[in-house]
């Protein structure tokens, strides 16, 4: 059958390539309508990730009295889909660049108690220098920010070299580190940050947190962020302002639901459009073969075997078309993604789906054809020959 089902692919070779090349159009398409659109996903999901969409802040509500426990860090780490959880806490001192300068002057910085585990939690890294360590968090030591540092006119740190030093009340702390800037926090660029039990010890720091960072799991920023309050303070979760989650999830979400249905379209097209070519082909071929089918059908050859050879050359066609559509198709999204520099994605579901489309697409294609050869008497076929 299949042998019967090549004879009229290997006769008419320009026919069967023109019309598998409508098959391997549409597959391509196919391809490429669902891997340049997910490279592009994944490059614009990394690029919203680094906005933060799994971000969250609590802080105290605006008031003079009322201040987060101290355990709030531990007490949030508890909660299943938080992956990351820091603090800082604002310890109303100024800082200057010497002693010399007016110790009113505090260049509109914040000094702020920092734990050792703050840069994952807020995305930050070190430019200069280095962060925190368990050694030098308990010493007179500072990391500034980006927008600290040019402030206070420190703009390098050089291992091995001579320490730049601020003042932080009356007393000189070391400068070991600069941020890089920070695009979610802006906060932290324009503070001195030290460490949690030095400023314990020299700033008279009583150890409630100002601000919380939370990462959560993404599909469950909301979820989290409804239990934040009453988890840091069951007692005054009133008190307690958590930040909402960030617009760029929303955007990106956003963007996933319209390129699923983008897919969805084309690929609907696309397969039509091949089906149809290949319907036109088998029609024609059925209606130029027809001395051919007249002659078996008066050699004894049955109606099912009729049907059963058109129908395998119509799914020989499609199956050829599928994997010159996925090669092609494959070739043109890794040489376009590669171009624009994303990532190169390609779903393995998208490439299944071409190779079953095709097959689907010529069995289908080939129902009605087939059929029609199958039906034709001997003496008709022959006589219309």
């Amino acid at each position: 059958m299949l042998a019967l089902g090549l004879v009229g692919i290997r006769t008419r070779v320009a026919r069967a390539a023109l019309c598998a090349l409508g098959i391997s159009i549409g597959i391509a398409t196919i391809i490429v309508v669902t891997g340049i659109p997910a490279s592009s996903r994944r490059a614009l999901a990394e690029e919203l990730a680094a906005l933060g969409t799994n971000t969250l802040q609590a802080a105290p509500r605006e008031t003079n009295e009322y201040a987060l426990p101290q355990n709030a860090v531990e007490m949030i780490s508890r909660i299943g889909p938080v992956t990351r959880v820091s603090a800082v806490a604002n310890v109303h001192s100024l800082v200057r660049r010497s002693e010399t300068v007016d110790p009113l002057d505090g260049s509109g910085l914040t000094v702020l108690a920092a734990r050792l585990d703050l840069l994952p939690a807020i995305d930050a890294e070190v430019a200069q220098g280095v962060w925190l360590s368990p050694a030098s968090e308990t010493f007179p030591a500072v990391v500034l920010g980006a927008v600290a540092a040019t402030r206070l006119g420190i703009t390098s740190v050089r291992a091995g070299g001579e320490a730049s030093q601020v003042m932080i009340g009356d007393r000189y702390f070391t400068v070991t580190g600069i941020l890089a800037g920070i695009r979610n926090s802006p906060d932290i660029d324009r503070s001195v940050l030290v460490g949690w039990p030095a400023a314990r010890t020299y700033l008279g720091f009583d150890g409630h947190p100002t601000v919380v960072y939370v990462q959560a799991r993404e599909d469950a920023v909301e979820s989290v962020r409804a239990v934040l309050p009453a988890t840091i303070d069951p007692e005054n979760p009133g008190m307690v302002q958590v930040s909402r989650p960030s617009d760029a999830l929303t955007a990106k979400r956003a963007a996933d639901s319209t390129f699923s249905s983008l897919f969805l379209g084309l690929a609907a097209i696309a397969l039509l459009v091949g089906g149809i070519g290949v319907a036109n082909t088998m029609v024609v071929s059925v209606l130029e073969r027809r001395a051919e089918i007249g002659l078996r059908r008066a050699l004894g050859a049955s109606r099912g075997q009729i049907r059963g050879q058109f129908l395998t050359e119509s799914t020989m066609l499609a199956a050829l078309g599928g994997l010159a559509g996925v090669t092609l198709g494959l070739l043109a999204t890794v040489g376009y993604v590669t171009y624009q520099g994303w990532p190169i994605v390609v779903p393995l579901s998208s490439v299944a789906a071409g190779l079953g489309g095709a097959l689907l697409v010529g069995v289908l294609a080939g129902l009605y054809p087939s059929v029609r050869a199958a039906r034709m008497t001997p003496t008709a076929a022959l006589a219309a020959a």
